[in-house]
């Protein structure tokens, strides 16, 4: 049997060619051609403009809303398998509808486990991605996960700050395990915020379970979307006393009034990543992930190891 490494391809959905042109330059080979042809009803095409027979396709695109990203990366997973790619890994910096991890009411969609069926009957054999909503979301899957933590590049951002009192806090109870992991590897206290929506998006409550009094406070989540709860926080806690309020979210999701939001806030900074795009904000910070995608990508090909990508 042979044991040759398959040569690999990378390639980029359109919504995320500016972090698959960097995760490609750290790989070290040149980002593959896609086109997409249009037609006027909205329906699109890509089509690979090389062949990938028999190669390791690495298809980059996070699936942010609207459903056009995600049906971009599913009929470029399809396209690969019919030209006999030998492997098709998505690459999802992001992982859309991941919210949707469980019926929380009567009569409403799974949507995280759809997508995850949808990925794999395209005809991905693997799936790499990063902070998920919900960690659970990676046994939707038949075919291996690799989930990877943004931790391994905030973490290093977040010392080099050198803060004095420095305080980790969750904006919401689901997100205690991420802020008491960032506080162990910072050697911090932690305070929670207890909140209740009236709906999505919604906020009717907020109460905060610490003392935040003389600390510098890094607000940890896994993406910001309205920046609703981000923004509700930092001013409460700046209200109780907070020296400074900083905020590290993975997923810049940024809809609605956002940036707005952010601006008139608080916050002394958001820190993101780059799996989504985003514009430009004297308050934004954007700290890249391309190269932790692409040591792993490496690793992946070369059937190596990846367990020491994590930091925590």
């Amino acid at each position: 049997m042979s044991t040759a490494i398959p040569e690999p391809k990378i390639f980029a959905c359109k919504q995320s060619e500016a972090l698959a042109q960097d995760i490609a330059k750290a790989f070290g080979i040149p980002l593959g051609s896609v086109i997409t042809a249009h037609y006027s009803d909205g329906e699109f095409q890509p089509s690979f403009e090389e062949s990938v027979r028999g190669s390791r396709v690495f298809l980059i695109g996070s699936t942010f809303p609207n459903s056009d990203h995600l049906m971009e990366l599913l009929l470029m997973i399809d396209a690969a398998k019919r030209a006999s790619a030998r492997h098709i890994t998505a690459v999802l910096p992001y992982f859309g509808w991941a919210r949707q991890d469980r019926k929380d009411k009567p009569r409403v969609p799974i949507a995280a486990k759809l997508v995850a069926k949808m990925l794999e009957t395209a005809g991905a054999t693997r799936i790499i991605t990063m902070d998920l909503h919900a960690d659970q979301i990676q046994g939707f899957f038949e075919k291996p996960v690799d989930h990877l933590f943004a931790s391994t590049i905030f973490l290093p951002y977040l010392r080099s700050l050198n803060l004095d009192n420095l305080t980790i806090a969750s904006p919401d109870m689901g997100g205690s395990k991420r802020a008491y992991a960032y506080s162990k590897f910072l050697e911090s206290d932690v305070v929670i915020c207890y909140k209740q929506r009236e709906k999505a998006n919604v906020i009717s409550l907020m109460e905060l379970i610490g003392d935040v009094k003389g600390k510098n406070v890094v607000l940890v989540d896994d993406m910001v979307d309205t920046a609703g709860t981000l923004t509700t926080a930092a001013d409460l806690m700046m209200e109780r006393g907070a020296l400074s309020v900083r905020a590290v979210c993975t997923h810049p999701l940024l809809s609605g009034n956002a940036y707005e939001r952010i601006e008139k806030s608080q916050l002394l900074e958001l820190i993101v990543s780059d799996s989504i795009p985003t514009k430009p904000s004297k308050k934004i910070r954007v700290i890249s992930c391309a190269k932790l995608f692409a040591d792993v990508m490496l690793s992946v090909n070369a059937n190596k190891s990846i367990s020491g990508k994590f930091l925590m």
